[in-house]
């Protein structure tokens, strides 16, 4: 089993989420003592998982541009907003975790967004500032999880590595469920990049049209 500490449950508050489209769910937003990197990181519960079902779990890294700001140079926010109705619908939680540009910050991914601006893609503009492509570590998610009594669950994302490092981390992925592909005129790049160099399950052929086009 893997060896990292036990994070606990801090405090639980109810909170009624609304988005710009008009959707709304209630939520109950859970703080946690002894995650091993000190962040912030959030635990959104959402709705009422049958009883014995699995629960529909989320990894959502913070993206302010995408997430508050509504940026279309990514799928953030998009993706945030239909996972916290598809969770709501079926009983489960998102983890928002503190991981801004695939755990670069804020300012480091900005500083790629100009780089990208002259030609290179999301993981080549890392790379050329010498960071990480992606710097993001999930123990601080197995703990949360293992924290709220989550050890088996159904992941709602595209991307392999989160499956791969819950898995490794010791909490069951039952199956790997993908979100929907939310394109616009400037992130299919982007999106395209993430299918070539980390393998997410995107339709690759579409993208390489709308690139092309």
């Amino acid at each position: 089993m893997p060896d990292f500490p036990a994070a606990t449950p801090r405090g639980r508050v109810r909170v009624p989420l609304r988005f710009q489209d008009g959707y709304s769910a209630d939520a109950e937003l859970v703080t946690f003592h002894g995650l091993t990197d000190g962040r912030e990181h959030l635990a959104v519960v959402l709705g009422e998982p049958d009883p014995g079902a699995t629960p529909l779990v989320r990894l959502h890294s913070e993206c302010l541009t995408g997430d508050v700001f509504g940026s279309a140079r990514c799928d953030c926010g998009p993706q945030l907003r239909e996972a916290v109705e598809r969770i709501a619908e079926r009983g489960g939680v998102l983890l928002y975790l503190r991981q801004e540009g695939r755990g670069i910050g804020l300012y480091n991914k900005l500083d790629a967004y100009a780089l990208q601006d002259q030609g290179l893609d999301t993981y080549e503009a890392n790379a050329a500032l010498g960071l990480p492509e992606d710097a993001r570590d999930y123990t601080a998610a197995a703990q949360m999880l293992g924290a709220l009594g989550i050890t088996s669950l159904d992941l709602l994302s595209n991307n392999p590595d989160k499956a791969a490092q819950l898995n490794a981390l010791g909490v069951e992925v039952n199956d790997r469920v993908p979100t929907g592909v939310f394109t616009t005129a400037h992130n299919v790049r982007y999106l395209r990049a993430k299918v070539l160099q980390t393998q997410h399950t995107l339709p690759l052929g579409e993208l390489t049209e709308l690139t092309a086009g």
